[in-house]
Protein backbone atom coordinates (compact mmCIF):
# COMPACT_ATOMS: atom_id res chain seq x y z
CA UNK A 1 0.00 0.00 0.00
CA UNK A 2 1.42 3.38 -1.02
CA UNK A 3 1.37 6.42 1.28
CA UNK A 4 1.25 9.87 -0.31
CA UNK A 5 1.85 13.07 1.60
CA UNK A 6 0.24 15.73 -0.56
CA UNK A 7 1.63 19.12 0.56
CA UNK A 8 1.14 18.03 4.16
CA UNK A 9 1.60 20.54 6.96
CA UNK A 10 1.34 19.71 10.66
CA UNK A 11 1.34 22.46 13.30
CA UNK A 12 0.94 22.64 17.08
CA UNK A 13 2.32 24.86 19.86
CA UNK A 14 4.88 26.61 17.67
CA UNK A 15 5.95 23.36 15.97
CA UNK A 16 5.49 22.74 12.25
CA UNK A 17 6.39 19.94 9.85
CA UNK A 18 5.94 19.67 6.10
CA UNK A 19 6.04 16.60 3.84
CA UNK A 20 5.40 16.20 0.12
CA UNK A 21 6.37 12.79 -1.27
CA UNK A 22 5.17 9.23 -1.82
CA UNK A 23 6.13 5.99 -0.08
CA UNK A 24 5.95 3.00 -2.39
CA UNK A 25 4.07 -0.16 -1.40
CA UNK A 26 5.78 -3.21 0.08
CA UNK A 27 8.92 -1.34 1.07
CA UNK A 28 10.54 -0.83 4.46
CA UNK A 29 11.12 2.80 5.47
CA UNK A 30 12.87 4.38 8.44
CA UNK A 31 12.15 7.87 9.76
CA UNK A 32 15.28 9.38 11.27
CA UNK A 33 16.04 12.75 12.84
CA UNK A 34 16.91 14.62 16.03
CA UNK A 35 14.68 14.53 19.10
CA UNK A 36 11.62 16.74 18.73
CA UNK A 37 11.91 17.02 14.96
CA UNK A 38 8.53 15.37 14.30
CA UNK A 39 9.28 11.70 13.66
CA UNK A 40 6.50 10.37 15.88
CA UNK A 41 4.24 13.23 14.80
CA UNK A 42 4.42 12.12 11.17
CA UNK A 43 3.69 8.54 12.20
CA UNK A 44 0.74 9.72 14.30
CA UNK A 45 -0.63 11.61 11.30
CA UNK A 46 -0.57 8.44 9.19
CA UNK A 47 -2.37 6.54 11.96
CA UNK A 48 -4.97 9.28 12.42
CA UNK A 49 -3.94 10.52 15.87
CA UNK A 50 -2.71 13.91 14.69
CA UNK A 51 -4.84 16.71 13.23
CA UNK A 52 -3.63 17.90 9.84
CA UNK A 53 -3.37 21.64 9.33
CA UNK A 54 -2.99 21.57 5.56
CA UNK A 55 -2.72 19.04 2.73
CA UNK A 56 -3.75 15.40 2.52
CA UNK A 57 -2.65 11.85 3.23
CA UNK A 58 -3.61 9.27 0.63
CA UNK A 59 -3.35 5.48 0.82
CA UNK A 60 -3.31 3.90 -2.62
CA UNK A 61 -4.88 7.12 -3.87
CA UNK A 62 -7.68 7.14 -1.28
CA UNK A 63 -7.87 10.32 0.80
CA UNK A 64 -7.80 9.24 4.47
CA UNK A 65 -7.07 12.70 5.91
CA UNK A 66 -10.27 12.76 7.94
CA UNK A 67 -10.71 9.03 8.44
CA UNK A 68 -10.90 7.92 12.12
CA UNK A 69 -7.92 5.86 13.36
CA UNK A 70 -9.99 2.68 13.79
CA UNK A 71 -10.91 2.76 10.10
CA UNK A 72 -7.35 3.06 8.83
CA UNK A 73 -5.55 -0.09 7.59
CA UNK A 74 -2.76 0.29 10.11
CA UNK A 75 -1.01 -1.77 12.77
CA UNK A 76 0.84 0.49 15.20
CA UNK A 77 3.54 -0.68 17.60
CA UNK A 78 4.66 1.65 20.40
CA UNK A 79 7.73 1.64 22.64
CA UNK A 80 5.62 0.89 25.73
CA UNK A 81 4.01 -2.23 24.20
CA UNK A 82 0.45 -1.12 25.16
CA UNK A 83 -0.19 -4.42 26.92
CA UNK A 84 -2.98 -4.74 29.48
CA UNK A 85 -1.44 -5.95 32.77
CA UNK A 86 -4.63 -7.68 33.95
CA UNK A 87 -4.91 -9.80 30.80
CA UNK A 88 -3.01 -12.94 29.91
CA UNK A 89 -0.60 -13.04 27.01
CA UNK A 90 -3.18 -14.89 24.94
CA UNK A 91 -5.89 -12.29 25.57
CA UNK A 92 -3.50 -9.41 24.89
CA UNK A 93 -2.72 -10.96 21.52
CA UNK A 94 -6.36 -11.79 20.81
CA UNK A 95 -7.27 -8.10 21.12
CA UNK A 96 -5.68 -7.63 17.73
CA UNK A 97 -8.31 -9.90 16.26
CA UNK A 98 -11.40 -9.35 18.42
CA UNK A 99 -11.45 -6.35 20.81
CA UNK A 100 -14.39 -7.92 22.65
CA UNK A 101 -12.42 -11.19 23.04
CA UNK A 102 -15.38 -13.22 21.79
CA UNK A 103 -13.28 -15.73 19.93
CA UNK A 104 -14.49 -18.47 17.64
CA UNK A 105 -12.58 -21.72 17.38
CA UNK A 106 -10.97 -20.34 14.22
CA UNK A 107 -9.95 -17.18 16.08
CA UNK A 108 -8.39 -19.19 18.91
CA UNK A 109 -6.38 -21.21 16.40
CA UNK A 110 -5.14 -17.98 14.78
CA UNK A 111 -4.05 -16.60 18.16
CA UNK A 112 -2.12 -19.78 18.95
CA UNK A 113 -0.47 -19.63 15.53
CA UNK A 114 0.60 -16.03 16.14
CA UNK A 115 2.06 -16.99 19.52
CA UNK A 116 3.89 -19.89 17.91
CA UNK A 117 5.31 -17.57 15.26
CA UNK A 118 6.94 -15.36 17.92
CA UNK A 119 7.93 -18.36 20.06
CA UNK A 120 5.57 -17.62 22.97
CA UNK A 121 3.35 -20.69 22.94
CA UNK A 122 4.47 -21.68 26.45
CA UNK A 123 3.75 -18.18 27.80
CA UNK A 124 0.08 -17.98 26.75
CA UNK A 125 -1.45 -18.04 30.24
CA UNK A 126 1.10 -15.73 31.85
CA UNK A 127 0.62 -12.02 32.51
CA UNK A 128 2.85 -9.25 31.09
CA UNK A 129 4.53 -8.65 34.46
CA UNK A 130 5.84 -12.22 34.34
CA UNK A 131 7.61 -11.66 31.03
CA UNK A 132 10.94 -10.12 30.09
CA UNK A 133 11.06 -6.93 28.03
CA UNK A 134 11.83 -8.89 24.88
CA UNK A 135 8.94 -11.27 25.51
CA UNK A 136 6.57 -8.35 26.03
CA UNK A 137 7.64 -6.97 22.67
CA UNK A 138 6.93 -10.36 21.10
CA UNK A 139 3.39 -10.18 22.49
CA UNK A 140 2.91 -6.78 20.87
CA UNK A 141 4.32 -8.10 17.59
CA UNK A 142 2.00 -11.12 17.69
CA UNK A 143 -0.97 -8.79 18.16
CA UNK A 144 0.15 -6.68 15.21
CA UNK A 145 0.55 -9.87 13.17
CA UNK A 146 -3.04 -10.85 13.88
CA UNK A 147 -4.32 -7.46 12.77
CA UNK A 148 -2.99 -8.30 9.29
CA UNK A 149 -2.97 -4.72 8.00
CA UNK A 150 -1.15 -3.50 4.87
CA UNK A 151 0.66 -0.79 6.87
CA UNK A 152 2.84 -1.52 9.89
CA UNK A 153 3.98 1.56 11.81
CA UNK A 154 6.65 1.22 14.52
CA UNK A 155 7.32 4.09 16.94
CA UNK A 156 10.71 3.18 18.42
CA UNK A 157 9.33 -0.04 19.96
CA UNK A 158 12.76 -1.60 20.47
CA UNK A 159 14.72 1.45 21.66
CA UNK A 160 15.23 0.04 25.17
CA UNK A 161 16.55 -3.33 23.97
CA UNK A 162 20.17 -4.35 23.52
CA UNK A 163 21.56 -4.70 19.98
CA UNK A 164 21.19 -8.49 19.68
CA UNK A 165 17.61 -8.56 20.96
CA UNK A 166 16.71 -5.49 18.91
CA UNK A 167 17.96 -7.18 15.75
CA UNK A 168 15.97 -10.29 16.63
CA UNK A 169 12.79 -8.19 16.96
CA UNK A 170 13.50 -6.35 13.71
CA UNK A 171 14.05 -9.68 11.95
CA UNK A 172 10.63 -10.89 13.13
CA UNK A 173 9.00 -7.65 11.94
CA UNK A 174 10.73 -7.94 8.57
CA UNK A 175 9.47 -11.50 8.16
CA UNK A 176 5.92 -10.42 9.00
CA UNK A 177 5.82 -7.51 6.55
CA UNK A 178 7.46 -9.55 3.80
CA UNK A 179 5.00 -12.40 4.26
CA UNK A 180 2.01 -10.04 4.29
CA UNK A 181 3.39 -7.84 1.47
CA UNK A 182 2.93 -4.87 3.80
CA UNK A 183 4.60 -1.47 3.93
CA UNK A 184 6.73 -0.77 7.01
CA UNK A 185 7.46 2.66 8.49
CA UNK A 186 9.85 2.64 11.46
CA UNK A 187 10.56 5.69 13.61
CA UNK A 188 14.03 5.51 15.15
CA UNK A 189 16.75 7.73 16.56
CA UNK A 190 19.43 5.13 15.79
CA UNK A 191 21.00 5.17 12.29
CA UNK A 192 21.98 1.52 12.75
CA UNK A 193 18.31 0.53 12.93
CA UNK A 194 17.69 2.23 9.60
CA UNK A 195 20.65 0.47 8.00
CA UNK A 196 19.60 -2.86 9.44
CA UNK A 197 16.03 -2.99 8.13
CA UNK A 198 15.07 -0.05 5.91
CA UNK A 199 15.18 -0.02 2.12
CA UNK A 200 14.90 3.77 2.21
CA UNK A 201 15.12 6.43 4.91
CA UNK A 202 13.20 9.66 5.47
CA UNK A 203 15.29 12.27 7.26
CA UNK A 204 13.50 15.02 9.20
CA UNK A 205 15.17 18.29 10.14
CA UNK A 206 14.30 21.97 10.41
CA UNK A 207 10.57 21.40 10.03
CA UNK A 208 10.78 19.32 6.86
CA UNK A 209 10.49 15.63 6.14
CA UNK A 210 12.75 14.99 3.17
CA UNK A 211 11.77 12.48 0.47
CA UNK A 212 13.08 8.95 1.12
CA UNK A 213 16.53 8.00 -0.11
CA UNK A 214 18.16 4.58 -0.41
CA UNK A 215 19.41 3.99 3.12
CA UNK A 216 22.88 2.76 2.26
CA UNK A 217 23.44 5.58 -0.22
CA UNK A 218 22.19 8.14 2.31
CA UNK A 219 24.79 7.18 4.89
CA UNK A 220 27.58 6.83 2.36
CA UNK A 221 27.03 10.45 1.31
CA UNK A 222 25.01 12.18 4.04
CA UNK A 223 23.72 15.72 3.46
CA UNK A 224 24.93 18.43 5.83
CA UNK A 225 21.81 18.27 8.00
CA UNK A 226 22.33 14.53 8.52
CA UNK A 227 26.04 15.05 9.21
CA UNK A 228 25.10 17.57 11.88
CA UNK A 229 22.70 15.04 13.42
CA UNK A 230 25.22 12.21 13.33
CA UNK A 231 27.88 14.38 14.94
CA UNK A 232 31.07 12.44 15.60
CA UNK A 233 29.93 9.43 13.61
CA UNK A 234 29.71 11.54 10.43
CA UNK A 235 33.50 11.46 10.27
CA UNK A 236 33.31 7.68 9.92
CA UNK A 237 30.60 6.44 7.52
CA UNK A 238 28.14 4.09 9.17
CA UNK A 239 27.79 0.74 7.46
CA UNK A 240 26.44 -2.70 8.18
CA UNK A 241 29.99 -3.72 9.06
CA UNK A 242 29.83 -1.41 12.08
CA UNK A 243 26.62 -2.96 13.47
Amino acid sequence: MSIAFDNLTLRYEGFHLTANFVLEPQKKYAILGPSGCGKSTLLAAIAGFMDIDQGRILLDGLDITNLPPAQRPVSLLFQDHNLFPHMTVMNNVALGLKPDLKLTAKDTTAVHQALKYVDLTDQAIKFPSELSGGQQQRVAIARALLRDKPLMLLDEPFAALGPALKHEMLDIVAQIVDRAHSTLVLVTHDPKDALYIADETIFIANGKAYPPINTKALFENPPQALQDYLGETSAKPISLNNL
